[in-house]
């Protein structure tokens, strides 16, 4: 299942993708109409939006809506650094011995089609293309081998990264949280869709030049074991973000440096979740006055 927050008719609420129409769970009382209270109300939701889709009923054309993030302000959006033997190569630092976390605020947060802003104060403009997972299960202490039960499903994250503000701080949260710079989506797929989530092909372009190629299989520690790394520490709640590390290709290690570009678009392929599309363009001039 495809699971989106989208708007149509000026109304915003969750529903499920199915052959290029999302199906619209406003008139059945037991889809909650935001994706956290969805996911929250677990199994009974996932039941009623099953029978909604074989209803056949409240579908609207896919090109009639405007999808958002499917989480449009997750409790948490935590991100992994340095975890695929790729891009560890390229940047010429040691394995972890563990997985090393830093926090994207929740505003940063947009959806397939928003627009990246270069900010003001900065050039250095980079793109990660990321798996990403979504928590279903409020949780703590969960054991690897019980971790994909915790897990609603999957999406496409853009890690976009300010270079230069990322590294003035080894939490690197400031250059990793401006606004716009966490587009996710264009849907959740949910678990029982993805066979196996460690070994999915990953690509990212800029415009039309490829500059991630990579799978799944290369991250140093898997999905599982982020959910029982993180677990012990803090609970994890319906809706929460965890984006998984990005591959080789970052625009910061290509000679000359490869930062993004108003005009540009970066575009994000993972197999069997779907492609991430945001346009990038300079941060507007009265943005502090919306």
């Amino acid at each position: 299942m495809k699971l989106v927050t989208f708007t149509h008719n000026h109304e915003t609420r969750v529903g499920a993708v199915v052959e290029g129409f999302v199906v619209d769970g406003k008139n059945n009382t037991k889809i909650p109409a935001t994706m956290l209270e969805f996911l929250s109300s677990g199994a009974d939701a996932l039941d009623a939006m099953r029978q909604q889709i074989d209803s056949g009923l409240g579908r609207i054309a896919l090109e009639q809506v405007k999808l958002h993030a499917p989480v449009p302000r997750p409790g948490k959006y935590l991100g992994v650094s340095l975890n695929y033997a790729d891009h560890i190569d390229e940047t010429g630092l040691d394995k972890p011995e563990y997985p090393s976390f830093f926090t994207k605020q929740s505003t940063c947060v947009i959806g397939p089609g928003d627009a990246i802003h270069r900010p003001k104060v900065s050039d250095k403009l980079d793109y990660e293309g990321e798996l990403a997972f979504v928590i279903g299960t409020r949780c703590r202490h969960v054991p690897v081998d019980k971790a994909h039960q915790v897990i609603a499903g999957f999406t496409i994250a853009n890690d976009v990264s300010v270079r230069d503000w990322q590294f003035r701080s080894p939490t690197f949260t400031l250059g990793k949280s401006f606004d716009t710079h966490g587009p996710l989506g264009p849907w959740i797929v949910t678990g029982d869709e993805i066979t196996d989530p460690h070994n999915l092909n990953l690509k990212t372009w800029i415009d039309g030049e490829l500059r991630q190629n990579s799978n799944t299989r290369n991250m140093i520690f898997n999905c599982y074991e982020m959910v029982a790394y993180l677990s012990q520490a803090m609970t994890l709640e319906p809706g929460d973000v965890i984006a998984t590390g990005t591959p080789a290709g970052v625009g910061v290690k290509m000679k000359p440096r490869g930062y993004m570009l108003p005009g540009q678009t970066a575009r994000i392929e993972i197999e069997g979740i779907g492609t991430l599309v945001n346009p990038v363009i300079e941060e507007p001039d009265d943005l502090g006055k919306r």
